[in-house]
Parts: structure tokens; C-alpha cells; sequence
């Protein structure tokens, strides 16, 4: 009994891994406070979108807490959104970051955590002990306010 064999061996995808920025490093924000990730977060939020529909971003920073870029990760409806934590450990991975801040809003404009809040942050953790990139802080965010886990312990 003879199989078909691919002889095309050398047909594969190529997966290159490349972070490119114009940005120095000198110019990176510097991240040292809850607040100032909020503040630096929130101006990069489209405001027409933080009281209308739940997003997902993250911070990815280098070993200096400084900003190498902003991931959106998801953006879904008015009450939730779904986060692919391994697309999100993929951006980071890709941008060389070792620290992550993650965020999300909350239309409704109240800043407390659900059940399901508290549950993908310790994910994320876990997720990133086994990488070696830390979850430095998880912001819930609305154009009034924030919760800070890192803040209130929550970590």
C-alpha cells in the first residue's frame, strides 16, 4: 500500500518576529502610578466609545516601566467583552515586553470589579508567571474613575 507523500517539504509558513518603533526610548511614556496609567490610557480611548461599548487594552512595557506600546485586545458590547489571553501574551511577547498594565472599561461609569473582572486578571497572572511577563497592575476604567487590583490589593 503506497501513501501520498508531500514532497513539498519546503512549503511552510515563515513566522517572523519583529517590534518596530520611531518612537526613543527617552520619549517613552514612564509609567510609575496607577494614576498616571489611567490618565495615559484614557487619552488614548476613543471617547465616544468609553460610556458606549466595553474595550480591552494593554499596556506592554519594557523592564524600565516604560510604554513600548497599547494593544487592544478586544472590543465587544455594551456589558462585556472576551479577552483571548493567549493573543494578548502574543502581543507582548512580540514587543520583547516584560510588564503589562491590562484595562478595561465600564460603560455603565461604575469602577468595581465583577466576578468575571477578579477571574481574568488571575488568568492573566498565571499566565504570565509561566512567561516571565508580569501583570503589574489590571485597571477598570470609566471617564470619571478607576479601580486599580494593584491599588487595592487585588493582585
Amino acid at each position: 500500500m503506497k501513501t501520498a507523500e508531500n514532497t513539498n517539504w519546503k512549503i511552510v509558513s515563515e513566522i517572523d518576529l519583529i517590534y518596530k518603533t520611531k518612537v526613543k526610548s527617552s520619549q517613552r511614556p514612564h509609567i510609575t502610578s496607577s494614576s498616571y496609567a489611567y490618565n495615559l490610557i484614557k487619552d488614548c480611548w476613543d471617547p465616544g466609545k468609553i460610556e458606549f461599548l466595553e474595550q480591552f487594552k494593554v499596556l506592554l512595557l519594557n523592564q524600565s516601566n516604560k510604554v513600548l506600546g497599547i494593544y487592544e485586545a478586544s472590543s465587544g458590547g455594551i456589558t462585556a467583552t472576551v479577552v483571548d489571553i493567549r493573543l494578548l501574551f502574543a502581543a507582548a511577547l512580540k514587543a520583547g515586553a516584560v510588564g503589562i498594565i491590562v484595562t478595561h472599561n465600564h460603560p455603565s461609569g461604575r469602577a468595581f470589579p465583577s466576578e468575571s473582572d477578579s477571574s481574568i486578571t488571575k488568568k492573566i497572572t498565571q499566565a504570565g508567571e509561566l512567561l516571565d511577563i508580569k501583570l503589574l497592575d489590571h485597571l477598570i476604567i470609566t471617564n470619571e474613575s478607576y479601580y486599580s487590583f494593584a491599588d487595592e490589593g487585588a493582585l
